[in-house]
């Protein structure tokens, strides 16, 4: 009987994590500084892999990130940022999952949170409404961090996206 409740326990907390930021991109949107860190945008533009994704309870939790996949299906996806024009590119290419490309508009404000919309293959940006808001964390001349919120059983925790500069 332990078991059981363990179980159904665990299913309704797989199932309730979902990005925070997803739903909260399109509202908070409105209240955040239009004001670009350009510095650090220009710090990450280039080609980068994304090496690791972690989180309290991986082991446990499955993540859905970016309302896309599996979050290690997120592990060695290609991520390409053009500072100039705040576009780019993100492509899944893990042999386990789906693969999938998008094109991407990014940008950092001087709030230091990264700002994602992915855009669907013919769909102008100006017209994708939502997305996401990360923090920005340890920029170095070759990685960087992605930090998201999920909400797991009422707690927000931290999802952490590890970026390496790509060769």
């Amino acid at each position: 009987m332990k078991k059981i409740v363990f179980i159904c326990m665990m299913s309704a907390v797989l199932f309730a994590c979902k990005s925070a930021s997803s739903t909260t991109a399109s509202t908070e949107a409105t209240q955040l500084s239009t004001k670009l860190d350009r510095p650090t945008q220009v710090a990450l533009k280039g080609n980068w892999v994304l090496t690791n994704v972690s989180y309290p309870g991986s082991d446990y939790i499955k993540v859905t990130s970016f309302d896309l996949a599996d979050s290690k299906c997120f592990i060695g996806s290609t991520w390409n940022f053009i500072s100039n024009n705040n576009k780019g590119s993100m492509t899944l290419n893990a042999s386990s999952c789906t693969a999938f490309t998008s094109p991407i508009v990014w940008s950092i404000n001087d709030q230091g949170l990264f700002v994602l919309k992915i855009v669907d293959p013919g769909t102008k940006s100006k017209n994708v409404k939502s997305g996401y808001l990360l923090k920005v964390a340890g920029i170095t001349d070759n990685s960087f961090q992605l930090i998201d919120n999920i909400n797991v059983g009422g707690q927000t925790k931290d999802v952490t996206y590890q970026f390496q500069r790509a060769n």
